[in-house]
C-alpha cells in the first residue's frame, strides 16, 4: 500500500504506541497536519507556543516514562523548540521532535523560515536526523525512537523537508533495528559488582547518593530493596526524589546547595559512597576539591561518559541500574558477610545528631505567609499523592524540601538547565497522561509568565491543573544571591508591574483565588481541590523576604552550608 510521507509518518507514531503528539503548525508541516486530520488514533494537543510544546512533551515523559512526542514547523517553530530540547537532553528525558525544513531543493539558499535544524539542535540531542528520501522515513523513526529510549535516555530531531512529505512510497515499518555505531550496555560487569558488594559491606560510614538514573531506568524498587537490606542513609539529588520514599527514616532528604544538613555532612564525611544513577553536578558536590574526602567511590550508571568526568572514581560500573542492583541484591542474599553492626550503629547516632538541628525549620507563627507553609499545606491538602511539577528557583527549592515525594515519577521539574516556564505546560503533559490525578504546578510570579500563553491549551482540552503561584514580587532566587553576595544590589530582580493573575486566569477561563493571610491558605488549598474539572490559579501573596536555607555558597565544601 503506497502512502505519503506524511501518512508514513502517523503509521510510525501509532506502530510506537504514541498517544499525544505536542504542536503547533505552520507551512512546512502542513501535508503532516492534514494527515492527523484524517485518523483519530494519535490525539494531537495544540499548544499556543513551540516551548510549550517540548516542555509538555517532558512532562508527559517524565510522569510515564514513554517518550513524549512534538511536531513543530521550520524556521522560527525549530528555534522556538531548542529551549525545550535543551531542557530535556540535560535531564535525560526520551524525546522525538519532528521539524519541518523547506523543500530538498531550497535548502541551503536562504528559503522562508529556513533554518538548520540539524545543526542549531547537535549539541542538545542525544541524535539528530535529517530524511532526505520518503523512503527513509520509517526506518529513521524507528532509529529515532530506540535511540531516544535506550542507554542514556533523551531527546532525538527529525528534520523532514515538506516535499518529502507529499512523495508516495510503499510503507512497511520495521520490527527490529541494528546500529553498528549505537550499543548501549545493558548488564553491568560482574566482577566490579563482587568488588562494589566487598566495599559496600566493608563500610564503617556508608552513603547512598542516588539521581535521575534510578527513576529513568525504572530501578525504584530494587533501589528500595537495597537500602532497606543493608539499612544504610540515603540521599537523593534533586531528579532523584521519589525513588525511594522521603517518608522513610532512613532517607536523609536532598543533598546539595539547598540540601538538609544531614545529608550533606554524611555525604562529607562518608568512608563508602555508592553513586547510582547520578552524575556529580556541580549544584552536589559544591568544591570538587573538598568533595567527599575519605570516601571510596562506586559508581553505577548506564552512560560511560559521566564515570570519572566530575570526581574519580573507585568502582564503576556501566550499565543499566535496574539489572545491576538487582545482580547486587542477590549477592547481598547469598553471601555470608555482613556489615558492621557495630561501626554503623555508631554512624547512625552521629547522623541523627546532625538531624536534630532541624535545618529546614522556619517562623510558623508568622503573619505573613510563609511559601514553606503553602507547601506543606499542599501536601497534607493532596494526602502527599499529587504529581507536583516546579518552574524554576526558590518556589522549586520550597517543593523540593518540604512536599516530600514517596514514589518515583511524582516529581516533575527541570534539574540540569533550570528552565523558568517549564511548570505549567509540563503539568499539562502530566495531566494528560493521567487525566484522573491530582496535578499541581508549583511556580513563581516571574516563571509562570514564560509560558502563561498555555491557560489557553489547558481550557481547550479541560485539564483540571492547580497552578500554586508563590508571589513573592521578585525572582525569588536572583534576590537571594543579590543579598548575599552582591550587598543587597538588587539590579533588575524586582517586579513593579505584575498582573493581577486572579483576573488573568479568569480571562482564560479559569478559577482564581488571591490567599494573603496564613489562616487561608489550607482553606483554599481544600477549595481548589474540589473543584476536580477545573483549572484553578492560586495567588498566594507570601514573605518577599524569605530566603532558601541550608545553602551552599559557590566554591564551598558540603560541610560548609549556610543555616540561617
Amino acid at each position: 500500500m503506497e502512502l505519503t510521507g506524511a501518512e508514513i509518518i502517523i503509521e510510525c507514531l501509532k506502530a510506537e504506541g504514541v498517544d499525544y503528539v505536542f504542536g503547533y503548525p505552520g507551512g512546512a508541516v502542513l501535508h503532516i497536519y492534514d494527515a492527523f486530520y484524517k485518523q483519530d488514533d494519535v490525539q494531537h494537543i495544540l499548544v499556543r507556543h513551540e516551548q510549550g510544546a517540548t516542555h509538555a512533551a517532558d512532562g508527559y515523559a517524565r510522569a510515564t516514562g514513554k517518550p513524549g512526542v512534538v511536531l513543530v514547523t521550520s524556521g522560527p517553530g525549530a528555534t522556538n523548540a531548542v529551549t525545550g530540547i535543551a531542557t530535556a537532553y540535560m535531564d535525560s528525558i526520551p524525546m522525538i521532535v519532528i521539524t519541518g525544513q523547506v523543500p530538498k531543493h531550497l535548502i541551503g539558499n536562504d528559503a522562508f523560515q529556513e533554518v538548520d535544524a540539524v545543526g542549531i539542535t547537535r549539541p542538545i540531542v542525544k541524535h539528530n536526523f535529517l530524511i532526505k528520501d520518503v523512503r527513509d522515513i520509517a526506518t529513521t523513526f524507528k532509529k529515532a525512537f530506540y535511540v531516544a529510549t535506550t542507554g542514556r535516555p533523551g531527546p532525538v530531531v527529525i528534520d523532514i523537508p515538506k516535499d518529502i512529505t507529499a512523495e508516495r512510497v510503499e510503507f512497511e515499518y520495521p520490527s527490529i533495528i541494528e546500529m553498528r555505531s549505537y550499543n548501549p550496555t545493558f548488564k553491568g560487569h560482574t566482577g566490579q559488582i563482587k568488588r562494589a558488594v566487598d566495599l559496600i559491606l566493608s563500610a564503617e560510614r556508608p552513603m547512598l547518593y542516588t539521581g535521575g538514573g534510578v527513576i529513568l531506568g525504572d530501578a525504584a524498587e530494587q533501589l528500595r530493596t537495597l537500602t532497606r537490606k543493608l539499612g544504610y542513609p540515603i540521599t537523593q539529588t534533586l531528579m532523584g526524589l521519589g525513588a525511594f520514599p522521603a517518608s522513610d527514616p532512613l532517607s536523609l532528604g536532598m543533598l546539595g546547595m539547598h540540601g538538609t544538613y544531614e545529608a550533606n555532612m554524611g555525604m562529607h564525611h562518608s568512608d563508602v559512597l555508592i553513586a547510582i544513577g547520578a552524575r556529580f553536578d556541580d549544584r552536589v558536590t559544591g568544591s570538587l576539591e573538598k568533595f567527599c574526602p575519605y570516601a571510596k567511590i562506586i559508581h553505577i550508571d548506564v552512560d560511560p561518559s559521566s564515570i570519572s568526568k566530575n570526581v574519580k572514581v573507585d568502582i564503576p560500573i556501566v550499565g543499566q541500574v535496574a539489572p545491576i542492583l538487582d545482580a547486587i541484591n542477590n549477592l547481598l542474599d547469598s553471601t555470608a558477610k555482613q556489615p558492621n553492626k557495630t561501626a554503623i550503629k555508631n554512624w547512625w547516632q552521629q547522623i541523627n545528631e546532625w538531624r536534630a538541628k532541624d535545618c529546614l525549620n522556619y517562623d510558623r507563627n508568622s503573619d505573613i505567609i510563609k511559601p514553606q507553609f503553602v507547601v506543606e499545606e499542599l501536601f497534607k491538602a493532596t494526602n502527599g499523592e499529587a504529581i507536583i511539577t516546579s518552574d524554576v528557583g526558590q518556589h522549586q527549592m520550597f517543593a523540593a524540601q518540604y512536599y516530600g515525594f514517596d514514589r518515583p515519577r511524582q516529581w516533575i521539574n527541570s534539574g540540569g538547565l533550570g528552565t523558568m516556564g517549564f511548570g505549567l505546560p509540563a503539568a499539562m503533559g502530566a495531566q494528560l497522561a493521567y487525566p484522573n490525578e491530582m496535578v499541581a504546578c508549583i511556580t513563581g510570579e516571574s516563571s509562570i509568565q514564560m509560558c502563561i500563553q498555555e491557560l489557553s491549551t489547558c481550557r481547550q482540552y479541560g485539564l483540571p491543573l492547580k497552578i500554586i503561584n508563590l508571589n513573592n514580587g521578585y525572582m525569588g532566587m536572583v534576590r537571594q544571591w543579590q543579598e548575599f553576595f552582591y550587598e543587597k544590589r538588587y539590579a533588575m530582580s524586582y517586579f513593579d508591574a505584575l498582573p493581577d493573575f486572579v483576573v488573568l486566569a479568569e480571562s482564560y477561563g479559569h478559577a482564581g483565588i488571591k490567599v494573603e493571610k496564613p489562616e487561608d491558605v489550607r482553606p483554599a488549598l481544600d477549595e481548589a481541590f474540589k473543584q476536580k474539572d477545573r483549572l484553578v490559579f492560586l495567588d498566594f501573596i507570601v514573605d518577599p523576604e524569605e530566603n532558601v536555607y541550608p545553602m551552599i555558597p559557590a566554591g564551598a565544601g558540603l560541610n560548609e552550608m549556610i543555616l540561617v
